[in-house]
């Protein structure tokens, strides 16, 4: 009861706190849950031999199985679609739960043979867990790294732009795809907000009209005076502006160019919505 519960609630939770990452980032999650999944595995092995911690390896084993299971299946999910290109996911869906029916059907038909040899070998037992456990991990990390995504997260971005500043050329996907690390974490997190309140970039008209001024992109670009205050803010970003609009067309036809996807991102972004109410029909005298 306790470990049905415990997991129930880590699956909840994580759904919440890193739900909206799994589209962002699928293949580190993917290997994520490879391998958390064989670190549930460990702890069902070892809990017999510790009875004091059984209930809490139990707990932790069964808590860890949920966490695979909503971060396997969400970026099963991702990567299905992405593999779907001729739009037949129901089709490539189908194919890989058989592929996978296979696999366990080869896994248990090796273990029934391997089961008479290290029945009374616990040690020889352990460490064919611990070869086939690496084994298993080798192989999704090359599965993983073999997947090419065209569309640009924070990773892929990070390394594409560095890439197209020093040397003046967009890396194609391939490329990108190969140098981008599959570990959780190794990269520092941007917040980025699609549309924000205009209050959040200025604080009176003439504010405005010095954001405006001389530039008609439509977007607007602002210096936080408070994370880093600087004397001559309004130059940099004119300056800023400047780059940008010589860099920015030559950047975009090079990422089309090269392969890239730009109708679409998977930026993790905190969308920000607003209402506009129909305007009262003016009555004519």
């Amino acid at each position: 009861m306790k470990d049905d519960s415990t997991g129930m609630l880590g699956r909840i939770v994580f759904a919440w706190w890193k739900g909206s990452k799994l589209d962002c980032n699928a293949k580190q999650w993917r290997l994520f849950a490879d391998i958390l999944n064989d670190i549930a595995m460990f702890l069902e092995i070892m809990a017999p031999v510790y009875p004091v911690c059984f209930t809490v390896t139990v707990c932790t084993s069964n808590l860890a199985k949920c966490i695979v299971s909503v971060a396997g299946g969400a970026t099963r999910a991702a990567l299905t679609m992405h593999q779907a290109r001729r739009n037949n996911m129901a089709d490539v869906s189908a194919k890989d739960s058989s592929q996978e029916t296979l696999v366990n059907l080869a896994g248990l038909l090796v273990s029934l043979l391997m089961l008479p040899l290290v029945a009374d070998w616990p040690s020889f037992s352990l460490g064919c867990f611990f070869l086939l456990t690496a084994l298993h991990i080798y192989a999704n990390y090359r599965a993983v790294r073999a997947l090419v995504m065209e569309t640009l997260n924070e990773g892929r971005l990070w390394l594409v732009l560095k890439h197209f500043l020093q040397r003046g050329e967009v890396l194609s996907p391939t490329a990108a795809n190969q140098m981008e690390p599959l570990w959780t974490g190794l990269w520092p997190s941007l917040s980025l907000s699609l549309g924000v309140p205009l209050h959040r970039l200025i604080a009176s008209a003439s504010e405005l009209q010095r954001l405006v001024e001389g530039h008609h992109e439509p977007y607007l670009l602002h210096w936080d005076q408070s994370r880093s205050p600087e004397k001559d803010s309004w130059v940099t970003v004119k300056k800023t502006h400047q780059v940008l609009d010589k860099l920015f067309p030559k950047f975009l036809k090079g990422l089309r160019d090269a392969g890239w996807n730009t109708e679409k991102h998977q930026l993790e972004v905190d969308e920000w919505r607003a209402t506009w109410l129909p305007c009262p029909e003016k009555k004519v005298l």
